[in-house]
């Protein structure tokens, strides 16, 4: 698997924000709840509307096997609101054209999301790696930016450590990058 980064300028988050309002709603949705609630895309994926009609996303994540208690923020809910409301309960928030072999609906799977993701970063010029993880370690980035509060953000991860999660959003690269720039 290779290696990711998150969105680190606001500029581009601005750019993919637009490419995907202007291309797909069901892309765009897919993309901010990524950016809004920090979730795994397999987690993300198999969401349903009746899982977002509240304060809070209460999921079991597939990869620990964790309860995860997330609130959707008032930005994730006037989208979700606007994007849920001709839907019914059961439907997937993120519906493939493709169906089980019994003919009943399915989200779509990382590989498409993967492929979303990579479409758009190439439709606005973006160079930087990105993948589905870049999703939850762009508002892993952001959080920490704006509260450098690395053990809330290990818990939200449900990391052992906060080494584990200031590497998994790339901040050590980021002092590297800055004491290497001013090294001389």
């Amino acid at each position: 698997m290779k290696f990711v980064e998150p969105i680190r300028d606001k500029a581009w988050l601005e750019e993919f924000t637009r490419y995907f309002e202007n291309r797909s709603t069901r892309d765009y949705v897919l993309f901010m709840t990524g950016l809004h609630t920090g979730l795994r895309i397999s987690d993300i994926l198999d969401l349903r509307v009746r899982d977002v009609e509240g304060t809070h996303l209460m999921i079991e994540e597939q990869k620990t096997g964790k309860y995860k208690r997330i609130i959707i923020t008032p930005a994730l809910r006037k989208i979700l609101n606007e994007y849920c409301e001709d839907k019914r309960r059961t439907e997937y928030l993120f519906p493939s054209r493709i169906k089980t072999r019994t003919g009943k609906a399915k989200p779509i799977d990382r590989t498409t999301a993967y492929k979303i993701l990579k479409d758009a970063a190439k439709a606005i010029g973006y160079t930087e790696p990105i993948g589905t993880h870049s999703l939850r370690k762009t508002f892993g980035y952001t959080f920490y930016q704006k509260y450098k509060d690395i053990g809330a953000l290990q818990k939200l991860f449900n990391h052992d450590k906060p080494t584990t999660t200031l590497f998994y959003i790339g901040a050590g690269q980021d002092d590297l990058d800055d004491k290497m720039t001013h090294l001389y």
